[in-house]
């Protein structure tokens, strides 16, 4: 048996602990709902509701949508601009969420007879979230209603000088809002502060999933309208594949609705009937049905490299094409773009982190620097969080004409960042600011970046402190060798999707000795394990080997017994699936 409890201190310096009593599984397991049951219940289910979370459905998570602030006069909004064939336009952010909450409503409208256009701004010259400027320019062209998604919470001023205009805007976002709402038509957005208990309860949705609710009000308007009574309503289900794309890409909590909405979205997503995402999914290289982590390091990121580093608006164009050949240019696009994004990232994590040492009594890492690509400075701020333990912030320099500086944050479990962001704004230390517990933005004069780094430091230094101490590797099970097995690995995923409030379990396996230990690739550890039982399996652990996690594993293992801890994985190049560990973490067991 693991003496998982007595683990204080693993190479990685992190105590180990059961994440739902002892389930320590030796050489012996039942592999079946029971397994699935304890795993369910280690994720906080009660034992009466075990039963729908087995299978997640809509049937059983679905909100009426009405329960929503504003919904019903969204829908209805909508409603009108369909009967009167309105030009109407849906204002995306430049992310994987804004794409697919876009592409969302235009598929839906199209399928109503509405052709509606999308906007989405571009990264570096407009910035997050709607402008007024674009705004006025939209509806002088023509648009008499504007949907904005995944943005505009916090656009006062832009919807401002829209509602001069006497342009209608539904705003649909996710994001935290301030008391003073901005002037729209209708808010739709679980995170209102003015939002019932019931609603609120949803405020994990991504925006997608938030469209997604809207774009079941609006059917259910029209047809309250009579309109089906001589056409067919649209296939709302056919769109849970944009939903499960954009709620695993934007990091929502997979927990409730969010995570129905990905199982189904994940089966829908497999009958490939989006052009789009066919030809994503190619380019990809995945010749199987995409699970939920292809979703966030397959799919996710090629979209997402368009807003990063390209045309913003190659993700919605993709994914609301019904054109082969254009969706395949399109996905070779976002795949040559994918790349080139990960070089620009990697220079700036290097000159990132060289910036760590010198803060390492802040409760927050601050990281600027004059030249960084802005469209890399999300993805490099989780990296650094990922490092540090700590919440992260990464702001690119001069990245306007203005000499402002654009930052994106990344959090930890147990500390609000976008709160804070949204507190230093309005305390006059950032030109905007936003975002939700675990990822934010924010505008900045270079000049008040020191008094930034002060402040947080000072609001935070308590809550960060908390939640480092909380910090442990929480375990599902532990086993033999013998017991990692394909079949484990199945009967594990049952109890998915798993994402961001919804773990996959994490094994551990041991006592192993390193029958192979190197370095691969980049910065890839890859390992033969094999036991006691005459059992061994392969393993990796990837960017581990510059780490003390993987200095210990190259060089502290002959002679050396190891308990393993990580992910199981289905290993398919052989002739014969086998099942693989991705390593996290580490203990010797020979003391």
């Amino acid at each position: 048996m693991i003496p998982v409890t007595s683990i204080t201190h693993s190479l990685s310096g992190l105590a180990w602990r059961w994440r739902g009593g002892n389930m320590d599984l030796g050489a012996r397991f039942d592999l079946n709902d029971g397994l699935v049951d304890k795993l369910l219940l280690s994720r906080g289910v009660a034992p009466d509701d075990l039963d729908r979370h087995r299978r997640p459905t809509l049937r059983d998570f679905l909100p009426d949508p009405s329960i929503f602030r504003d919904m019903d006069v969204a829908a209805r909004r909508l409603a009108d601009a369909i009967e009167r064939r309105e030009q109407v336009t849906i204002y995306g952010d430049y992310d994987v969420d804004g794409a697919t909450s876009a592409a969302l409503l235009i598929r839906l409208l199209r399928d109503l007879g509405l052709p509606a256009q999308p906007y989405i701004p571009d990264r570096l010259l407009e910035g997050y979230g709607p402008s007024g400027e674009a705004l006025v320019r939209l509806a002088n062209e023509g648009s008499q209603l504007i949907v904005t998604v995944d943005c505009g919470a916090m656009a006062h001023e832009a919807l401002a000088a829209a509602h001069a205009t006497g342009v209608d805007v539904i705003v649909v976002d996710h994001h935290k809002c301030s008391p003073e709402l901005p002037r729209a038509a209708a808010l739709v957005n679980p995170n209102r502060l003015d939002e019932i208990d019931e609603a609120a309860a949803h405020g994990h949705l991504a925006a997608v999933g938030v469209a997604f609710l809207l774009a079941i009000a609006t059917v259910r308007a029209l047809r309250e309208r009579g309109w089906f009574k001589d056409r067919p309503a649209p296939d709302l289900l056919g769109l849970l594949d944009l939903v499960a794309l954009g709620t695993v890409a934007d990091v929502a909590q997979l927990k409730g609705l969010n995570r129905a909405l990905v199982a189904q979205g994940l089966k829908v997503m497999a009958r490939r009937e989006n052009v789009g995402l066919a030809a994503l999914i190619d380019a990809s290289r995945l010749n199987r049905a995409p699970t939920c982590s292809d979703l966030g390091f397959a799919l996710g990121p090629r979209i997402n490299a368009a807003g990063r580093i390209g045309d913003s608006s190659l993700g919605v164009r993709l994914l609301t094409t019904n054109d082969p050949d254009e969706a395949r240019d399109i996905a070779t696009r976002l795949s040559a773009l994918n790349d080139e994004r990960r070089a620009i990232e990697q220079a700036v994590q290097e000159a990132a982190e060289a910036q760590i040492d010198a803060q390492h009594n802040r409760a927050v890492v601050v990281c600027a620097g004059a030249g960084w690509h802005p469209g890399v400075i999300g993805i490099v701020a989780g990296r650094i969080k990922e490092k540090t333990g700590k919440p992260t912030l990464v702001i690119a320099l001069d990245a306007d004409e203005a000499g402002m500086g654009k930052g994106s944050g990344r959090s930890i479990a147990g500390v609000d960042l976008g709160a804070a962001i949204i507190a230093a704004r309005e305390a006059g230390m950032l030109v905007a600011g936003g975002g939700h517990a675990m990822a934010c933005g924010l505008t900045i004069d270079p000049a008040q970046l020191e008094r930034l780094s002060d402040w947080l430091d000072e609001r935070l230094a308590r809550d960060v402190g908390e939640a480092r101490a909380a910090q442990s590797l929480l375990l599902d099970l532990s086993l033999n060798p013998g017991g990692l097995t394909p079949h484990l690995v199945e009967t594990l995923e049952a109890a998915g999707p798993f994402g961001v409030g919804w773990p996959g379990p994490r094994v551990a396996v041991g006592p192993v000795r390193l029958v192979k230990c190197d370095v691969v690739g980049a910065d890839h550890l890859r390992m033969v394990a094999s036991g006691a039982d005459g059992r061994s399996f392969k393993a990796m652990a990837f960017r581990a080997a510059q780490t003390e996690l993987g200095q210990a594993l190259l060089h502290g293992h002959r002679g050396r017994q190891f308990w393993l801890a990580g992910r199981v994985r289905i290993d398919d190049w052989g002739s014969r699936p086998a099942a693989e560990l991705h390593v996290e973490d580490a203990a010797f067991a020979d003391g």
